[in-house]
């Protein structure tokens, strides 16, 4: 099982002890993401964590690297739609050090007004690299078109009109409100020993001023399907679909999960097996759940040419609707199931996704299940359970994105239909 402890200030502490491990992963989890923002400040959360890297008060960004370096340690950080981490991985010996670190980050940026025009010309660089890459692009368009009105269609990194009228007043604001020790989550995973855990987290964490939280933001799992299309002169038509999903912790996330396995979600599926292998019209082909606070989203994604867009939309419709006339089969559940199984088990081979795992589910649900819970609820999933939630979502209308040449000409419902 897991330590667990709460810090005077509202710091949540999750770890898991592997003791025949010699390193140990740790990752400061923060409720900051694109989602928890509103239009004016989209991007902040990303920008933050960007500026976090530029120097603290005592660390310029150089002593930074340099001090993870002559550890022999890894050092990096994410910002996703739901939350952001700070995450270091390092021998047991310099667990101490990482937490220095981290905290170092954390606690003490210094946020210099010098160094943000330049992190902001790598920001606008890192959004006009999206727009270069059709595949991220059009999960972007999904996203703003299924959820217009929320939160949750906003980038992750902004636009590149946000981010050019971001202040340095903006971003230190936007750093107070959400870098508080309620909102944040100290995962452990690998070799250490509680009470050296304890004592690392109260020196380094523990003075850590608590803040009055501003009020939650506002989620919903109420949707209208939308369509966004952007013509570009590329090769591939790049085609999303959106169905509405479940949100995070919902006892529905493993028969979701084994349902993408058997529809999109690896090289045995129905999608990949009847587009790539049968038909031969697209190289990736494939499906995935994204789970959030509130709600959530089921993707289907093509890459195909322009000429083969129309059939290739023909076939996900012609499987969706066998999926939904027919059922799945007793076969390809078990396979689905225990590809799930297997999956979860293997992810978890390193102290690194293990810290990843127990992390962010502490932050977004205020637990983490142990392995062999998480297990026999995979395997209380019945197919009925799979068919339900299929119905549940598939048998909805969709959003979608297209991006490629002819996009505003592809009549994409027509061909679903």
């Amino acid at each position: 099982m897991y330590d667990e402890f709460t810090l005077p200030n509202g710091l949540r502490v999750i770890a898991e002890r592997i003791s025949h491990f010699r390193s140990v992963s740790l990752g400061l989890w923060i409720g900051a993401g694109s989602m928890y923002e509103v239009e004016a400040d989209n991007g902040l959360s990303h920008f933050v964590e960007h500026m976090l890297f530029k120097g603290t008060q005592t660390r310029c960004a150089r002593e930074i690297a340099q001090e993870m370096d002559a550890i022999g340690g890894q050092l990096n950080a994410f910002t996703a739609k739901e939350c952001t981490c700070y995450y270091a991985k390092v021998m047991d010996e310099h667990f101490e050090k990482a937490m220095d670190l981290l905290s170092d980050l954390l606690l003490h940026a210094k946020l210099d007004p010098a160094e943000f025009d330049k992190e902001r010309g790598v920001i606008l660089e890192e959004i006009a690299m999206v727009e270069d890459t059709p595949e991220d692009l059009v999960h972007d368009m999904l996203s703003a078109a299924h959820f217009k009105g929320q939160a949750l269609a906003m980038p992750i990194l902004g636009t590149a009109r946000q981010i050019r009228e971001v202040t340095p007043d903006m971003l230190a604001a936007f750093h107070r409100t959400h870098y508080r020790p309620d909102n944040t989550v100290l995962s452990v995973a690998g070799n250490y020993e509680l009470e050296q855990l304890r004592a690392l987290a109260e020196k380094y964490l523990g003075g850590w001023p608590s803040v009055e939280p501003p009020a939650p933001p506002r989620l919903t799992d109420g949707y209208e399907p939308g369509m966004l299309r952007r013509d570009k002169e590329i090769e591939q038509m790049h085609i999303c679909l959106g169905y509405p999903g479940i949100p995070q912790g919902s006892p529905d996330i493993y028969a979701l999960s084994i349902l993408n396995n058997l529809f999109g979600g690896g090289m045995s599926s129905r999608l990949f097996q009847r587009i790539r292998e049968e038909l031969g019209i697209a190289y990736s082909v494939y499906s995935y759940p994204t789970l959030y606070p509130g709600g959530g989203m089921f993707t289907i994604y093509a890459g195909t040419s322009p000429d083969n867009a129309s059939k290739a939309l023909e076939q996900i419709g012609g499987e969706l609707a066998r999926l939904l006339e027919a059922g799945v089969t007793d076969g390809e559940f078990a396979q689905a199931r225990e590809q799930l199984k297997g999956g979860y088990i293997l992810g978890l081979e390193s102290a690194s996704s293990r810290m990843s795992s127990i992390g962010r589910s502490k932050l977004l649900l205020n637990r983490a299940l142990s392995e062999n819970e998480i297990l026999d609820r995979i395997g209380a999933v019945a197919r009925e359970d799979v068919e339900r939630v299929a119905r549940q979502i598939l048998a909805q209308p969709c959003s979608i994105a297209l991006v490629g040449r002819r996009a505003e000409q592809l009549d994409a419902r027509g061909a679903l239909a």
